[in-house]
């Protein structure tokens, strides 16, 4: 019966089913960097600030798919040569350009409402997000290494934005480390496309910057960015991790460096293994094109982030409260 249901609903005639796609829920997995700022400041339990660091959440989601229905939009044509674009709901004719209009206004209003119930500092930064947001659609996609610099300064917007709601202060190490990873997602992204456009022997008009791109500076892009992500991960894993000290009845013969150990480097490995597991499906992986996807659909990256992230909650909330 519930197959039966689910069946029905994914139906290509079913309204709430192409409007939920149209919006990319999956998408909304970017906006989890808001929580950096409410995790590192070791406040992830506090009921105030996880509220309303849930609450940006859902404002940058909401923003997000506000812009991802502008972009289809602008890019109907465009989609409708791209072997994967071309089944979204838009482009595929599912859903009408006036039906997508009118979802967007919600999505808009609803980000705006929700930005005001926090503070107007999250309401002015979700403004700065959704103006570069037109600002990339309209214009700066169509030129490259700008393109994934815009991209990047939306990550950065949203970790500011978790560290207002949070009311928590940001590690500029931590901004340094997001600068290198939405740098890599961004360029790989593009190496992502190419890698399956050449696959099925496409041309690339899909998207102008594509053609622009030379296949070494992309590749170049890519290799720096993945290694300055693990470099300032690093290093903010020297500045930032908790105050633990090691049990006293060990602490005597252990040198004095390691009374009080950084644990946090501990997932320096993690991070290395998953940029380059993140490298590989970007190059051979059929899921290149979108980074959500590529982390959905492939288990050994998922399982990084999954035992990164047990790794942190434990460092930080578990090992860094306890009285040894």
């Amino acid at each position: 019966m519930l197959r039966g249901i689910i069946k029905h609903f994914k139906k290509d005639d079913n309204l709430v089913y192409q409007l939920i796609r149209e919006v990319r829920p999956r998408q909304w997995v970017k906006s989890g960097f808001v929580f950096a700022a409410l995790v590192f400041g070791k406040k992830f339990f506090e009921i105030e600030p996880f509220i309303d660091t849930s609450i940006a959440f859902f404002v940058f989601s909401f923003a997000a798919s506000f812009t991802y229905i502008i972009n289809d939009i602008s890019d109907l044509e465009k989609d409708k040569l791209h072997p994967v674009k071309c089944n979204r709901p838009i482009a595929s004719g599912k859903l009408s350009v006036s039906t997508a209009l009118k979802a967007a206004v919600v999505f808009l209003s609803l980000s705006l409402f929700l930005a005001v119930l926090v503070n107007d500092y999250l309401f002015y930064i979700v403004l700065i997000y959704i103006a570069l947001q037109f600002a990339y659609t309209f214009y700066l996609k169509n030129y490259i290494i700008i393109d994934a610099l815009a991209v990047s300064v939306g990550f950065i917007l949203r970790v500011f934005a978790g560290g207002i709601a949070a009311s928590v202060s940001i590690s500029s190490w931590l901004i340094l480390s997001v600068i290198g990873v939405s740098l890599l997602l961004a360029f790989g992204k593009r190496r992502g496309e190419r890698t399956i456009l050449s696959s099925k022997n496409m041309n690339l008009d899909t998207r102008k910057t594509l053609k622009d791109y030379p296949d070494t500076l992309l590749n170049s892009m890519i290799s720096t960015a993945a290694a300055y992500s693990i470099i300032t991960y690093s290093l903010f894993t020297f500045q930032t991790s908790p105050d633990t000290k090691t049990p006293s009845l060990f602490a005597s013969f252990l040198p004095y460096t390691l009374a009080s150990p950084k644990w946090m480097m501990l997932t320096i490995p993690v991070v290395i293994y998953g940029v380059a597991r993140y490298l590989y499906v970007i190059y051979e992986s059929k899921n290149a094109e979108s980074p959500e996807r590529a982390l959905f659909e492939d288990k050994p990256l998922l399982y990084t982030l999954g035992i990164w992230g047990l790794m942190i909650l434990f460092f930080y909330y578990i090992l860094g409260t306890v009285n040894l």
